[in-house]
């Protein structure tokens, strides 16, 4: 990781696991920085992502997480999030990359806001999928597997990033700060 995270107050287990989200969040921001529409929209590798997609199925992921915790999507069928989900894989013409950073900027303090309201203890139950478990898990578990999401995403932009102009998440985080190189 390019960035590390500083707890302000060891005692505050809620703001340490934000701050962590928010480093994998800047990871995948900043394989974005600088680049033309036609670079973003790029599949350099062996793999069918572009930048742009993963930006917008990462934003959509954090979303529909903590609609999930916050009870919503309980009446979602497979097959409507199954929709969903591919679909979270094709930005629109409209969502641009900046669109999409404005709208994660959104996403990103709703979180934030919704998890600094909840104990960390309350549960909500996981989508009836088949490679879940019948299960409840707590908001301090939506956090942790936002922050394993993000994190796994913002390691395939680390690639991608790479082959499309050879910059690395460290020479962004060196740019991102105006120490460009």
């Amino acid at each position: 990781m390019p960035t590390h995270v500083i707890e302000k107050d060891v005692s505050d287990e809620r703001a340490t696991l934000l701050a962590f989200l928010e480093a994998q969040r800047g990871g995948m921001r900043r394989s974005v920085l600088g680049l033309t529409a036609e670079q973003a929209a790029a599949v350099p590798s062996a793999s069918e992502l572009s930048l742009h997609a993963l930006l917008k199925h990462t934003i959509q992921a954090e979303s529909n997480w903590i609609e999930r915790a916050r009870g919503g999507l309980a009446t979602q069928s497979f097959e409507e999030a199954m929709e969903g989900w591919q679909a979270g894989w094709k930005p629109t013409e409209d969502e641009t990359v900046a669109v999409l950073l404005a709208r994660w900027a959104e996403v990103a303090a709703e979180t934030e806001s919704f998890i600094h309201s909840v104990p960390l203890e309350d549960t909500f139950a996981l989508p009836e999928a088949p490679w879940f478990p019948k299960a409840r898990v707590s908001m301090r578990w939506v956090v942790l597997h936002l922050i394993e999401e993000v994190a796994r995403h913002a390691g395939h932009a680390d690639i991608i990033r790479e082959s499309i102009d050879g910059k690395t998440a460290f020479v962004l985080v060196e740019e991102e700060s105006g120490a460009g190189v």
